[in-house]
């Protein structure tokens, strides 16, 4: 099983649901399971034997998750089958859904019993025959490179005014922005987010190089803990974390200072911390969704490592994953937003310039995060990897990542 999310935002940026994408096996090397698949889900909903078996609150800290069914799977016992609210998902289908007898029954059907659906992939031309299909959707997903979404917009509220248009595939923060401005639409979907707003020589913000200059200081493999401590206690959000997780480790001990809480942690459980609690902070002026793209990267890498032979430079692994993202963190063309930071050459080639060893796991990375199977599966191949650890790897890193926010 194969599995990733793609983040859904609102008008705030703020991420209010995600699309689940999964494959099982590996078609490369089982092609005969690429054909009879769809025939084989008939009885199974990939996305809900993920949520079944991993949770929501893993998956997606709660939030809805639209997952999609084929023409074949939709026919699935779901109420005899699985346990998760319908409240957690919808059902996305697509124009392979025809807007035939059958399926129309079965989409009424899936009403009636509380199930919300969602459309995708439908062509303006296939507009008048989906009607019925339309009626009975509580979302449509709406393709922003092929369709000219402004007078969709207008056809679906006129004829449709209880369904709630998604706007996908935006390519750039200005379209998501006109967008917004233009209003209409209730989700937003597209690699936009990931896309730096870069202004040339702006400065960075203090309170950035702070954190800059304290994660500069722990990848010294011999870093001072009270210069470290010191940079620590110019900023009261890192004081008390760092104060909170020392009380958890040492309940009996009096913290009397800064520098004695980072004695008390130790070099080497001080530097893990502050890379994640320093990721957070950077980013808590950008979407909520980079904050979480930077820290799962960064342990998606480090899980990854031993399967591309690279077990040995796990901890860079996990630097290229937290730093992947410093470009929108700090408005920059990635070559300048590196600048600041004490990064090795490996890892640097691997983000300004998508060369040398490491760029493999991070192009993987990427590739994953896109659901492009076919290529995760290709790699898969060329490096021996079995996809269930790949996708345990990602499922682990999902529990770590959810297990960062838990005030224990």
């Amino acid at each position: 099983m194969l599995a990733t999310l793609v983040p859904l935002f609102d008008e705030n940026l703020s991420v209010m649901a995600y699309s689940l994408f999964s494959q099982k096996a590996n078609y490369l090397t089982d092609p005969i399971f690429s054909v009879s698949a769809q025939f084989d889900g008939a009885g199974s909903i990939d996305g809900l034997e993920i949520l079944e078996s991993i949770g929501v609150s893993t998956l997606s800290d709660g939030k809805v998750i639209f997952i999609p069914v084929n023409n074949v799977s939709i026919f699935a016992s779901i109420a005899d089958t699985y346990s998760v609210p319908n409240s957690q998902y919808v059902f996305l289908i697509d124009n392979t859904v025809l807007p035939s007898e059958m399926y129309i029954n079965r989409l009424k059907d899936l009403k009636g019993q509380g199930y919300k659906i969602a459309i995708r992939k439908v062509m303006v031309s296939q507009y008048e025959d989906y009607k019925p299909v339309f009626e009975l959707c509580d979302y449509v997903f709406i393709n922003t490179k092929k369709v000219d979404i402004s007078k969709a917009k207008v056809y679906f509220t006129k004829l449709y005014p209880n369904i709630k248009i998604i706007a996908g595939n935006i390519q750039s923060q200005l379209e998501f922005y006109n967008l917004t401005q233009e209003g209409g639409y209730s989700l937003f979907e597209g690699p936009f987010y990931r896309t730096p707003v870069t202004k040339g020589d702006t400065e960075v913000a203090p309170l950035k190089m702070n954190y800059i200059e304290l994660l500069n200081i722990v990848n010294d493999p011999n870093f001072d803990l009270t210069k470290a401590a010191d940079v620590i206690g110019r900023d009261t959000a890192l004081v008390i974390s760092l104060l909170k997780i020392v009380n958890r480790m040492s309940v009996n001990s009096e913290i009397t200072t800064i520098r004695h809480a980072a004695a008390m942690l130790g070099q080497k459980e001080l530097r893990k911390w502050i890379t994640t609690a320093v990721a957070q902070q950077l980013c808590t002026d950008k979407p909520n969704e980079i904050m979480r793209i930077s820290l799962i990267r960064a342990k998606f890498a480090e899980s990854l490592a031993k399967y591309f032979d690279m077990g040995s430079v796990s901890g860079e692994l996990f630097l290229m994953g937290l730093f992947s993202v410093i470009d929108l963190i700090l408005d920059k063309p990635m070559a300048d937003a590196l600048n600041t930071l004490n990064l090795s050459n490996p890892i640097k080639e691997a983000l300004i310039d998508g060369t040398g060893d490491y760029a493999h796991v991070l192009e993987f990375i990427m590739e994953y995060e896109n659901a492009n199977w076919q290529e995760i599966s290709r790699v898969g191949i060329l490096n021996n990897m079995k996809m269930d650890d790949v996708y345990n790897a990602y499922i682990s890193t999902l529990s770590w990542y959810r297990d960062l926010f838990i005030d224990k």
